[in-house]
């Protein structure tokens, strides 16, 4: 008895792994084959012709190992696809930033500070902004959410003590005319980026122009010298990014997975299963005591955070990104 439910288990997981990678090869065919306008029939008739493998061709174990052949075939060929920098970008993806380090001096280049009308009706402007690590005071988080409480969008913003904060986003880059696609990130259809910014930008733009986001702040426990060891680990990978592009994906290099994975592995946070359902970033947070909380709860430190309100009344306030912060707890020495 024990031998039959081994060989029936063996059938089941069998199956169940050339399912998915049939489902996986599909996916691949009909976000990634490279020519555009053949990508859905394509994809259509590899479809097709694993049907007609599983109903025609006997005995069935050579079917199997016929089908598991197609999937090793267009994982070869998908695995030969490159990103790139040189591609017709939509103009608020259209720059890599890049810094220059010398010393305690950083010079960021590509600065993005974009004149927002409406979330798609914008004026980008590029700037070169000059930083001092030891001005560095600490570390701040945005996550903004737009649906799920489940998934969420943090973005890194560096406080100085002598100019406005930096603010970091890892993002999709998309081109002109494409949009996001969850079920396309699965795949190699965005490249990485990361935006450097003004937060009259990053925040701005979720808080007063994207309809349906809210964004919520927090201030981290990070202490100086731990605040300019992450700055340097973002631009070290802003740098290589810069040169060398990245596939982004949705699961294993996003907007949360990416940030961890630049940190050394001995440094990193220890693995959660809500870096993956990010919604719930904040809560692990407030759990590992990494941000201030001013003695709040949870729940009262959420609701203080959530800064849509005071953005939109601060909109072209030259204080912007200090008023945001008014009802946030302080961390010590602020």
């Amino acid at each position: 008895m024990l031998s039959s439910l081994l060989r029936i288990l063996r059938l089941i997981v069998g199956w169940l792994l050339l399912v998915i990678g049939l489902a996986w090869a599909m996916g691949a065919l009909w976000f990634d084959f490279p020519a555009a306008g053949l990508r859905h029939p394509v994809a259509i008739i590899f479809l097709l012709g694993v049907l007609a493998a599983l109903i025609f061709v006997r005995p069935r174990w050579r079917a199997k190992l016929g089908l598991a052949g197609a999937v090793v075939l267009v994982g070869i060929w998908w695995f030969t696809l490159r990103p790139s920098n040189d591609r017709p970008w939509q103009p608020d993806v259209a720059e890599t930033a890049w810094a220059e380090i010398k010393g305690d001096e950083v010079t960021l280049h590509n600065v993005r500070n974009c004149d927002y009308r409406t979330e798609t009706d914008y004026t980008p402007h590029w700037e070169t902004r000059t930083v001092r690590l030891s001005q560095i005071t600490g570390i701040d988080l945005a996550i903004t959410y737009w649906g799920s409480p489940w998934i969420a969008h943090p973005m890194a913003s560096f406080q100085f003590a002598d100019v406005p904060p930096v603010c970091i986003s890892a993002e999709t880059r998309k081109e002109v005319g494409e949009s996001y696609s969850a079920v396309g990130g699965l795949y190699r259809q965005y490249e990485l980026i990361y935006i450097v910014a003004d937060e009259s930008d990053l925040v701005r733009l979720r808080t007063n122009f994207r309809q349906g986001e809210d964004v919520y702040l927090y201030r981290t426990l990070a202490p100086p010298a731990r605040a300019r060891a992450r700055f340097l680990e973002y631009l070290k990978v802003i740098n290589d990014l810069h040169v060398r592009p990245r596939w982004y994906n949705a699961v294993t290099t996003n907007c949360t997975t990416a940030i961890r994975a630049q940190r050394p592995p001995s440094e990193r946070i220890p693995w959660d299963w809500r870096i993956l359902a990010n919604g719930e970033m904040d809560e692990m947070l407030f759990e590992l005591h990494a941000v201030a909380t001013g003695g709040l709860s949870f729940a009262e430190l959420k609701k203080r955070s959530h800064i849509n309100d005071l953005a939109r009344s601060h909109a072209g306030d030259q204080d912007f990104s200090l008023l945001i912060r008014r009802d946030l707890p302080p961390r010590q020495g602020d």
